[in-house]
């Protein structure tokens, strides 16, 4: 039973956020247009429903799909994949398709998110990464003001191969860029050299703005169909859009030179990419309302929250600052009681492959891990943040947070 004080607080922070929500749906709005328009110039059909096996050749549903993602993000080209088992997936198999030994990369938003640390390999060691390879990497913190688009300017030389862009915070409380930030930085790396590739890591970040990364700069950008892009229905995959050639020499890493995205069977998804995407919008629209609900409710607790509430956002993560390990467990765990899957699950802290710290999750999802539905988690290390994502609809986020509020308050 919720009890009055917080009922009283949650009728508050909605009053508090109801412009805010006005302009969330009006984004979404437009982006759905977008969708919408393409899929009609396109003349998708049920004919690109059906589904292909083996090799693959000449799968007209696969060919639209990666012809609607190209012409959505205004790019060249784009690859569009069951096969990517996830965003990190996506993510590396640009970085291998693009970089060759003694290239060198560097990040200019500080470390990235930590399944990326053990693919470049540099402060993690791990069997196969860049590293290994003969990649060079270094990294410069992402600030404020002009002195870090002149740190990019002194830091991208002619030597510099490519440099990546994590859009979202991942397991940071940095602020999250907004496509306008995007396109600031790469306005300053093509300055320094104009052969640079600009890798944008996506991940998250799909729909929240009226464009996306590839229309402001970015040469290449990737993301996970589990997130934002696969509107709660795409059952795993990936995608990577960007210029031709550079998507060209993902497809060779994914699958083989030669190759490329010529093969790769549909099987039973193709459907679910489709009407997945045509909601993606909406969805999104729907996590974000969660994450300003989030953000007012428990600024007004006290807590540190990251975007502040009437702040700008650039992806759907929602951090709060939670500075005790009790806290997060317990936020964690009523996320899970409140999932319509796996409700009667009690998340735990373990050693999750490709993080360096205990890391606790819940996620009663459909799709299992897919962070577009409302999930939360964070690493138990200080200042103990949780990073709160997703929500099919906004109401079941509503019941959820209430109830996070009433466990870890009492």
């Amino acid at each position: 039973m919720i009890d009055e004080k917080i009922l009283n607080l949650k009728a508050e922070v909605l009053r508090d956020v109801e412009e805010i929500f006005q302009r969330v749906d009006e984004i979404s709005t437009f982006n759905t247009k977008k969708v919408l328009d393409a899929m009609r110039e396109l003349k998708i059909s049920d004919a690109h429903f059906k589904t292909s096996t083996g090799y693959a050749y000449g799968d007209i549903g696969r060919e639209k799909l990666e012809e609607l993602f190209a012409k959505i993000f205004r790019a060249e080209s784009a690859l569009v994949r069951t096969q990517f088992v996830s965003g990190t997936h996506a993510l590396a198999t640009v970085l291998f398709g693009i970089l060759r030994p003694n290239d060198e990369m560097i990040s200019l938003t500080g470390a990235p998110y930590d399944t990326m640390q053990t693919v470049i390999g540099h402060a993690v060691e791990s069997k196969g990464s860049l590293k290994e390879f003969g990649v060079g990497y270094r990294e410069i913190e992402l600030t404020d003001g002009k002195n870090y688009f002149d740190e990019i300017k002194n830091s991208v030389t002619a030597k510099t191969k490519l440099a990546l862009i994590q859009k979202s915070r991942g397991y940071s409380t940095r602020k999250t860029l907004t496509n306008v930030d995007i396109e600031k930085i790469c306005a300053a790396v093509k300055s320094a050299n104009p052969n640079c590739t600009i890798f944008v890591d996506n991940c998250y970040g799909e729909f929240v703005e009226r464009c996306e990364p590839t229309e402001v700069g970015a040469d290449i950008v990737a993301g996970s169909l589990i997130k934002n892009i696969g509107g709660g229905l795409a059952p795993t995959g990936g995608y990577v859009v960007g210029k031709k050639n550079l998507v060209e020499l993902a497809a060779y890493r994914l699958t083989a030179p030669g190759m490329g995205a010529e093969l790769g069977a549909s099987l039973g998804t193709p459907r679910l990419l489709y009407q997945g995407l045509f909601l993606a919008p909406h969805v999104t629209a729907q996590a974000l309302k969660a994450a300003i609900f989030a953000s007012g409710i428990f600024s007004r607790l006290g807590y540190k929250t990251f975007p502040a509430v009437d702040e700008t956002r650039g992806d759907i993560i929602q951090a709060i600052e939670l500075n005790c390990a009790e806290k997060l467990i317990s936020f964690c765990r009523a996320i899970q009681k409140f999932s319509p899957v796996d409700s009667y699950a009690v998340p735990e802290a373990w050693d999750m492959p490709g993080y360096e710290d205990k890391v606790i999750m819940a996620a009663g999802t459909f799709v299992q891990g897919a962070s577009i539905e409302l999930s939360a988690d964070g690493p138990l290390r200080p200042p103990y943040a949780v990073y709160l994502q997703g929500g099919l609809t906004f109401e079941h986020a509503l019941i959820a947070l209430l109830e996070v509020v009433g466990s870890i308050d009492r």
